[in-house]
């Protein structure tokens, strides 16, 4: 595997000050985040002086009961290509379920979830993650991912799941080691544990990454210092192995460069206390197997699963009651998270709506995904959201309700036909607006 070093996550707020930091080595990119006909003019010199860039992938869903959809493993190959890059990642996760497999609406999660480690989950998994890796021109590397709740019945722990998709598919593990930290308050999951059951030989690189804690919860923000814990995990697993690549991710709230700087430097240090106290390469004595070393078919299994992550994303995403077994305090917490996420993302792609609505955008906003559950994209659901708010005459102030009235015939007008469900009623919104 490819030795990387030292990286940073690269976004466009930080674009001046990655290129200037010294000792970063490569830098990682949200695959969604960049075309490849129209590369950011910093990506390409970080590209030029021979600083590796990696996409990033975060939609792809490999952990959910579809299997993955062409058209996104094509953009993420496309990137690949146009960045040089020397593998690909994605993430162990479902981001949207129902559909055909179910005869229900498709409903978006808009955020990472977990999947179940059960043996259904895990042969679906393999099968996608095979598919995946026949569409990519590069090696693919899948991440663990940070949770809030935990599925009931589950069969493996973290490591056996991550250990038998690493053995029956030879995908490379991209290990974040805030989300064991996540995993480790919000779960119970010790990571020592889960490192001792990794196939460490397959690790291609490792996230690092803060979080903050609310009412004994752990969330994976991105948008805090790294805290002693993760760097704490990252020294266990230095002292395993030597991994290939070390990321700072940050993706809000940046601060000075300077600070940034001391992230990675903390970051190195962590490496190398692991390294001058690694002793023998420690895992599991064999590879745990399923039969004849192939996935099971994952015919039935897809149907199964589909179900139980249909249940699961409605209650988060459209209020229906939370699917047996699971606790309900932490749904609750998981369904605000994401309704926040959603809220702070539509109003960076629309970022006219707060300044519209001033301080009644995110209440607006909450109320409005409690029950409109989210079925497009960001862009789709910014115009929902206005359209909603018009239609149900809830903006009050004149100047308020013509500026977003304004707003919503601007961005509606070129919506593309394909993005209309129902063609007659958006006809009807927009005269009956035309007419106000």
């Amino acid at each position: 595997m490819e030795r990387l070093g030292t990286g940073i996550g690269w976004r466009p707020e930080i674009a001046d000050a990655v290129e200037r930091m010294p000792g970063v080595d490569w830098v990682e990119v949200v695959a969604e985040n960049v075309c490849p006909g129209h590369l950011p003019e910093s990506l390409l010199r970080l590209r030029e002086r021979g600083v590796t860039v990696v996409p990033h992938g975060v939609s792809l869903g490999l952990g959910g009961a579809d299997r993955p959809d062409e058209g996104r493993l094509s953009a993420l190959a496309e990137r690949a290509q146009a960045l040089g890059s020397p593998l690909v990642t994605e993430h162990i996760a479902f981001v949207r379920a129902g559909g055909p497999l179910t005869a229900s609406p498709r409903l978006e999660a808009g955020h990472l979830l977990p999947v179940p480690r059960t043996r259904d989950a895990l042969d679906v998994l393999c099968e996608n993650v095979r598919i995946a890796q026949e569409a990519l021109p590069v090696p693919l590397a899948v991440e663990n991912i940070a949770a809030l709740l935990s599925w009931p019945g589950e069969e493996l722990t973290e490591g056996q799941f991550l250990y038998e998709l690493a053995d029956r598919t030879g995908v490379r593990l991209l290990i974040d080691v805030a989300n064991l930290h996540t995993n480790h308050v919000n779960r119970g999951e010790d990571p020592a544990e889960a490192l001792a059951g990794l196939p460490l030989e397959a690790i291609a690189y490792v996230h690092v990454a803060g979080g903050f804690e609310r009412d004994g919860v752990w969330h994976d923000s991105h948008a805090h210092p790294v805290p002693e814990p993760v760097l704490g995990i990252l020294t266990d697993l230095a002292s395993r192995v030597a991994p290939p690549g070390v990321l700072l991710e940050r993706d809000e709230n940046f601060p000075a460069p300077a600070e940034l700087e001391r992230e990675l430097e903390a970051i190195r240090g962590a490496v190398h206390r692991g390294r001058a106290s690694a002793g023998t390469l420690r895992g599991p004595a064999s590879a745990p197997r399923g039969a004849d070393g192939h996935p099971a078919p994952a015919g039935p299994a897809r149907q199964r699963l589909a179900l139980a992550q249909t249940a699961l994303l409605s209650a988060l995403v459209a209020g229906t009651p939370a699917p047996e077994g699971f606790d309900r305090a932490r749904v609750g917490v998981q369904a605000r998270a994401l309704a926040g996420k959603r809220a702070d993302v539509v109003a960076k792609v629309a970022p006219e709506l707060p300044v519209i609505l001033a301080a009644g955008y995110r209440p607006a906003f909450l109320a409005y995904a409690q029950k409109h559950p989210m079925t497009g994209g960001y862009r789709r659901d910014a115009l929902d959201f206005v359209e909603r708010l018009l239609v149900e005459g809830r903006l009050d102030d004149v100047r308020v309700r013509r500026a977003a009235r304004e707003w919503w015939l601007e961005r509606a007008g070129s919506r593309p036909r394909s993005e209309r469900p129902v063609v007659r009623f958006a006809r009807a919104t927009r005269r009956a607006l035309l007419r106000r």
